[in-house]
């Protein structure tokens, strides 16, 4: 496959060989006071604090194109990073893959206090990303997730947690991601409500579900049928708290997080709380 080309050059920058590098290297801070991710070669960082969940951390990534801020996040990636970004036939997935990875690193370097160059990537084998600092794994979970031209990032020092988030767009044949996502009661709620009362209600389980199955850590080789989100919060409620069939004992908080630009939800484990 063809290498798909750089995000425009932002002027006073120049490219390295290939143009994967450039003259300034992305060294992220330490530990920074008041929690701001400045980054090199843009004005501001594309990523702010959105909101708090107990003790999750939820922050919104900006994904709108912007050549400037791409070519600063190209910059803070590894190799590995970069190999897959090239291998992304369409701008849009990359433009969403870099700017996202990138303010990943930004965070979790201040949340550990290390450097870029010391931190790194794994995978558990259902595909759960997890931090490694110095070739230990680090004791933070975090969750990224995008849609359009929106990102979240999650983060909380204890308990598995997930992020989703999800445009409110038509979907063709919504009818066949409701009977692959959805129980037999919300099934039947989402079906009688019409018009944009049914996309909303659609998204809100649907981006619930997902932030459990990525909390879970096994993804969707989890029946996500098998399960319904409380009744309390199909019926309008923002949270709640349940237990999934596949691990009886551990209880997951679920919090609606979307606004008027996309659906969103996070899921979080937490402990001594009955479900609901």
């Amino acid at each position: 496959m063809r290498r798909p080309a750089h995000p425009a050059q932002p002027p006073g920058v120049r490219g390295g060989e290939r143009g994967l590098t450039t003259t300034v290297a992305c060294r992220l801070p330490e530990r920074a006071e008041a929690r701001t991710f400045p980054v090199p070669l843009v004005r501001a960082p594309w990523w702010q604090q959105y909101t708090r969940v107990g003790s999750a951390t939820v922050l919104y990534v900006d994904l709108a194109p912007d050549p400037e801020r791409e070519w600063a996040a190209l910059a803070c990636l590894d190799e590995g990073e970069l190999a897959r970004w090239s291998r992304f036939e369409y701008s849009g997935p990359r433009r969403q893959f870099v700017l996202s990875r990138a303010a990943v690193r930004a965070v979790l370097c201040t949340e550990l206090g290390c450097r870029n160059d010391e931190l790194a990537f794994g995978v558990s084998p259902h595909g759960k990303p997890f931090a490694r600092v110095r070739d230990r794994q680090a004791d933070i979970s975090f969750s990224v997730s995008h849609g359009g031209w929106h990102g979240l990032i999650a983060l909380a020092a204890e308990g598995r947690l997930g992020v989703d988030i999800e445009e409110r767009v038509e979907r063709r044949r919504l009818d066949l991601l409701i009977e692959a996502a959805l129980g037999e009661e919300e099934t039947a709620e989402v079906t009688s409500a019409t018009g944009s009362e049914q996309l909303h209600l659609f998204f809100k389980l649907w981006t619930m579900k997902e932030a459990l199955l990525k909390a879970h850590g096994e993804g969707f080789l989890l029946d996500a049928t098998a399960f319904e989100i409380p009744r309390a919060i199909r019926l309008g409620e923002t949270s709640g708290t349940l237990q999934l069939p596949q691990l009886p004992g551990v209880t997951w908080r679920v919090q609606d997080v979307g606004d008027k630009r996309f659906a969103a939800a996070l899921a979080h484990e937490v402990d001594g709380e009955a479900s609901s």
